[in-house]
Formats: structure tokens, sequence, C-alpha cells
């Protein structure tokens, strides 16, 4: 069984993949608590669903890009079997993780979008940094939310560091919402002189600061 929190459908809202009509399997808890989380709602409650009803439920939206995220996918070992489900059925998985539980276990079929935590978020000392080592440069995408231009730093020297750029299909620089002047922001990772991409949380330019984060 495993504890989920929603599955619904709307359009991919970050990484790579943004904008592309995409299915969120929501699971439900996580070990983190980043002062800057917009998804608290996931940490408790949830409804047990077995892993045949939510394949049922995502095969109804008709979506080939699935993402699994929450709150910590991977804080459920029935978290795995559901990415490994998925890869079976011929989805585009997606995993999305905050980076604090080993990514070795992951069906390699699907693609690691890993949150490497920054200062700001007040959890940065809980980063699994064996993590970084199995990235893969034609399948996963690195993420680093900045709240503060100290964060900011603090990604620049991780990303040359553990060679990011090379190692990684991309790598994201994501402002927390309402925390950081984006313009001063972009100004600075334009003239970074690094290979990154700056994003915005799409879905909350479309339904508000208020929307399901994705």
């Amino acid at each position: 069984m495993l504890r989920v929190t929603e599955i619904f459908r709307s359009i991919q809202g970050e990484s790579t993949y943004a904008g592309r009509p995409c299915t969120f399997i929501r699971l439900t808890g996580c070990p983190m608590r980043c002062v800057w989380c917009d998804s608290e709602y996931t940490f408790s409650g949830g409804e047990h669903i077995s892993l045949a009803q939510v394949m049922d439920q995502v095969k109804l939206f008709g979506c080939s890009l699935v993402e699994v995220t929450g709150g910590e996918p991977l804080a459920q070992q029935p978290g795995l079997e559901l990415i490994e489900a998925l890869c079976a059925a011929d989805y585009e998985v997606l995993v999305e993780t905050g980076g604090y539980f080993s990514t070795e276990s992951v069906d390699p079929r699907a693609k690691i979008i890993l949150d490497v935590k920054c200062p700001a978020s007040g959890e940065a000392e809980r980063n699994h940094w064996p993590n970084l080592e199995r990235l893969r440069a034609d399948k996963d995408e690195v993420k680093f939310v900045i709240a503060d231009f100290e964060d900011w730093v603090y990604a620049q020297e991780i990303i040359k560091e553990h060679n990011l750029i090379q190692r990684t299909k991309a790598v994201l620089i994501s402002p927390a919402w309402g925390l950081i002047d984006l313009q001063e922001l972009a100004e600075s990772v334009a003239g970074s002189g690094l290979e990154v991409r700056m994003q915005l949380q799409l879905h909350k330019y479309i339904w508000g600061p208020e929307a399901r984060s994705v």
C-alpha cells in the first residue's frame, strides 16, 4: 500500500519538462522541513491506496509523462515499486526528490530531478552527497531553490565542486517564490558564465501563488 496525498493532472511547472501535460502522484510524508516549503500539507494525512489502484488512476488521465513527487517520494519503500511499475508500463517517469534519501535503488529507467538544499532552506546539512555521483548526463537534472544571494553563491560552489554541468542534463536555478529579486538573480545568473537554466514556477504564474507545487 502507498500513502498518497493526491493524484492529479496538470502541466509540468518546472524543469526542462515545463509546459508538458503531466500526471502527478504526490506521496505523503517528508523528513525535511525546508523553511520555504510550499507543500506542507503533504507532511501528514493522505490515503492508503494499493499500487494497482494508483496505476488505474494514472491510466485514466492519459498522460505519457508522470511525476512521482511528495513530500518525499523515496521516504516510502513502496514508492520504489511504484516507480518501477510506471517504467514497466512505458510511462516517461520523473522522480522529484529532496536529496535526503539515496537514489541508488531507483529504477534506472526513471529520470531523477534532485533538489540540492541550500543554506536558507535550513536543511543543507542533510544533503546526501553520494546522490550527486549517480546523476546521469543524458537523463537527470539537479535543482537549487534560491532564497537569497548566499544560496546562489553556495549553489555555484556546489555546481563547480561536483562538476554538475557535465554530470547532468540540466542544472536548474529556481528562485523561492517571493523571497528574492528575480531581475537581480537573472542578471547574476546571466553573468555567471555557467551553463545553467533559471526557471520560474510556471504553475504559480498561471493559477496563483497558492497553486499546488509541482
